[in-house]
């Protein structure tokens, strides 16, 4: 007795088999994503729908050809992006992924389309959610003509593989477009008119795991957001725990009884009547391979060869995180702040944040000791954690949550040791590894079960 999930990530596709009673993974199965789109513009960041449901769809039959027994299939996916579908269910244009920078543009009275939005109609909203790029479709005449409806990536294989002609969205998903009342768990729908957006493309909405079909006679239920996903896969529905999750972005996320917000934390509704208070950092685990393609260009213009620069980063992070508590130790008369003007210190906001757009990163407490290549690649690290950590505290103080564990997920932490001694640091808690390396293929198949 199997289920089946599959995860369609911003850079990977992801399918694994769990064993339905003993909630054991006994294959996983992970592909390139490989459909992103060149565009002219810098803003868009489009992916084509059509591969991915090809190369999603030959993951799974290769699953069921060995694994006849399945019962059901559970779909998770990036949120937040959005394509067209028209009137017989089949996508209509490409994917436009959680990293469109549409809604970051001019607008008016000098504010971007997202900061516009929020300000007049007291939202909270970031450039990359589904209707904030509808929105600036329709401003823009950029709606698909034979488009009638919209939905995620996920919603769409439940499309495909079901025969749907319009998309059933759970409510995970559904929140994760914006212009979403967390607490009714509805769709805005007077705002959005009064924007000049039409409510019938808005998908339909469910708030339970709901059976959209049959795919070669295996029921496939309703996508659930990637985050909840994770969530359901690593930690399952327990209480006080914090997942930590780097990869290509980066997200803290806590299970809660209360739909706390905040301009930097979203309450996410998620199964039970509860909710998940996430926090993300829109460069996340990016920001180390931005810093590994900035070393690797150097190292090739000093006529090396070009090769990945993880495995000498990694060396170098462990040494400047050990010369950082060497000097902690013989400075200990020192107070703290002063320590702290002593040491590089970055922030890895080089793609702003959810509340501010606008942010940077940068590099301060610069001193002739500091600025080596060690201080450089711990700090990058330390950044990233810090940003996390920050986001923590912002529910700490809003709710009283005190988590008393913490799982890291995600190829960012799971490969990097040094990321994970900072957290466990930073946050006064050891990280456990989540069990399996695809956390989110993994509350798919759960979720399609039914029983958490």
């Amino acid at each position: 007795m199997r289920a089946i999930g599959i995860d369609i990530g911003t850079t990977t596709i992801s399918a694994v088999v769990v064993h339905r009673e003993q909630r054991r993974t006994e294959t996983a199965r992970t592909i390139s994503n490989g459909s992103f789109i060149r565009t002219a513009n810098a803003w868009e960041r489009m992916q084509d729908a059509e591969m991915i449901w090809q190369r999603a769809k030959a993951v799974l039959d290769e699953l069921l050809d060995r694994y006849p027994d399945t019962v059901s299939i559970g779909l998770t996916g990036q949120m937040h992006g959005i394509l067209y579908t028209d009137r017989y269910g089949m996508g209509v244009s490409p994917l436009y992924t959680w990293q469109d920078g549409s809604g970051n543009l001019p607008y008016q009275d000098n504010m971007s389309l997202a900061e516009y939005v929020s300000a007049h109609y007291g939202i909270r909203i970031a450039s990359g959610y589904g209707l904030l790029t509808h929105l600036y479709h329709c401003l823009n005449g950029k709606v698909p003509q034979a488009g009638v409806c919209f939905c995620t990536i996920a919603d769409y294989l439940g499309m495909r593989l079901t025969g749907r002609k319009r998309p059933l969205v759970h409510m995970s998903n559904g929140a994760g477009m914006g212009f979403f009342d967390g607490r009714k768990h509805i769709f805005r729908e007077e705002m959005i008119r009064e924007l000049g957006m039409d409510p019938a493309f808005l998908p339909d909405l469910t708030t339970a795991f709901s059976r959209l079909g049959e795919y070669r006679g295996i029921p496939v239920t309703a996508a659930l957001g990637d985050n909840q996903a994770s969530f359901l896969g690593s930690v399952g529905m327990k209480e006080n725990t914090l997942l930590l999750n780097v990869g290509t972005g980066g997200q803290i996320s806590v299970l809660s009884d209360t739909c706390f917000e905040t301009p930097e934390i979203e309450a996410r509704p998620f199964a039970g009547g509860k909710y998940l208070l996430a926090g993300a950092s829109l460069c996340g685990g990016r920001a180390y391979a931005i810093l590994e393609k900035f070393l690797r260009s150097y190292v090739v213009a000093a006529g090396a060869s070009d090769m990945p620069q993880y495995d000498i980063m990694e060396k170098l992070a462990a040494q400047g995180m050990a010369k950082e508590s060497t000097a902690a130790v013989a400075d200990g008369f020192i107070s703290q702040a002063a320590r702290g003007r002593e040491q590089m210190v970055v922030c890895t906001a080089f793609n702003g944040t959810r509340a501010d757009p606008q942010c940077r990163g940068s590099i301060t407490g610069l001193t002739e000791d500091s600025f080596t290549p060690q201080g450089l690649i711990y700090g990058v690290l330390k950044g990233m954690a810090r940003e996390l950590y920050d986001m923590y505290e912002v529910i700490r103080r809003g709710t009283g949550i005190c988590a008393d564990s913490l799982v890291a997920s995600g190829n960012g932490v799971r490969r990097n040791p040094v990321l994970q001694a900072i957290l466990g640091q930073m946050f006064g808690i050891e990280p456990v590894l989540a069990d399996s390396q695809e956390e989110a293929a993994c509350g798919a198949a759960i979720s399609s079960v039914g029983d958490f």
